[in-house]
């Protein structure tokens, strides 16, 4: 893009950023993971990287915060890396729930063999099971290692958010004895736990989601660097599971009004992967694009509601559905 477009793109985030920082007012910070509730319920920020290395940055953007249950996009996508997909498909399925993200409904009342996707708390956990390592450290090499090669640095975890997410984390030590239960878990529990614990409190910037949804949306391509960074049969699944289960129990309204792949996490974070659209000469970023955005105020299943209305606004204006 020449200059003059990209700064009436950069004047136009900008104003629909503010526009949209409202519905702030109607969501709020969450609650269950104590740390969390410290965030500033009124920041709301976004960047959004093309395939081109066209960069626009609006808000709050400068704000690190926990990734939470975008991670589960990439510890699945490494799980898959490191045993192929049929072997984590045996323990972990690709339907979606339409139950929020840390119900055991589907194990209890529909007595599912295995958990039902990656995307909800019981499959993620198993996912991160499978991981290799015996340790919790061990198990997140591999993960890490992807993150710092997409997003240019080490991995670091922010020590207050993991425990507090250890200290309070009945609910999902009880998702951890039932998978026991059923056997489908790959390792030891408290290995397990720890490990996810830490893969949740990793920190990131809305720049880093939008880098990582860069390489989603080209299928596992990653054009900044020049090289494929994640085989492209798992990216396409992971950006399946992305818009079926991706937005928690409220999915599939987020695929209908705004149509692209995208991961919510509690702390206020979404990475969206917007694919190339080469019949779509009239809108911006027709070779694709990454997004990263922060907003910690969320709505009742836990995305960030402000976060919601501005995905939805860009994609009506820009023409971004995939549908």
């Amino acid at each position: 893009m020449e200059h003059r477009p990209e700064m009436a793109l950069q004047q136009a985030v900008d104003g629909w950023v503010e526009q949209k920082r409202k519905y702030t007012k109607t969501g709020e910070a969450a609650s269950y993971i104590p740390e969390l509730q410290e965030a500033d319920s009124n920041a709301l920020g976004i960047v959004i990287i093309g395939s081109d290395g066209t960069k626009i940055t609006s808000g709050d953007t400068n704000t690190p915060f926990s990734i939470q249950s975008i991670s589960k996009v990439f510890s699945f996508i490494v799980a898959c890396m490191q045993h192929g997909v049929s072997r984590v498909l045996k323990r972990v399925d690709v339907e979606p729930t339409g139950e929020p993200f840390n119900s055991l409904a589907h194990l209890e009342v529909k007595k599912a063999e295995k958990p039902l996707n990656p995307m909800v708390n019981t499959g993620a956990i198993t996912v991160t099971s499978m991981l290799e390592g015996d340790t919790p450290e061990e198990k997140l090499e591999g993960l890490f290692g992807l993150y710092e090669s997409i997003i240019g640095r080490p991995p670091k975890i922010i020590r207050n958010v993991y425990e507090s997410e250890k200290e309070t984390a009945h609910r999902n030590r009880a998702i951890g004895y039932m998978l026991l239960e059923m056997g489908v878990l790959a390792s030891d529990l408290d290995v397990t736990l720890d490990a996810y614990f830490k893969q949740c409190a990793m920190e990131v910037y809305p720049e880093d989601l939008a880098k990582l949804g860069l390489v989603l949306a080209n299928d596992g391509v990653d054009h900044l660097a020049g090289k494929e960074v994640i085989p492209k049969e798992i990216a396409r699944l992971a950006k399946v599971l992305m818009v079926t289960c991706g937005m928690y129990d409220a999915s599939g309204k987020f695929a209908a009004e705004v149509g692209v792949p995208a991961k919510s996490g509690v702390a206020g974070g979404i990475m969206a992967a917007v694919p190339p659209q080469v019949k779509k000469e009239h809108v911006p970023f027709t070779d694709g694009c990454g997004i990263g955005l922060y907003g910690p105020a969320l709505d009742e299943q836990g995305n960030s509601v402000a976060g919601i209305q501005l995905l939805r606004h860009l994609s009506e204006r820009w023409d971004w559905s995939i549908f």
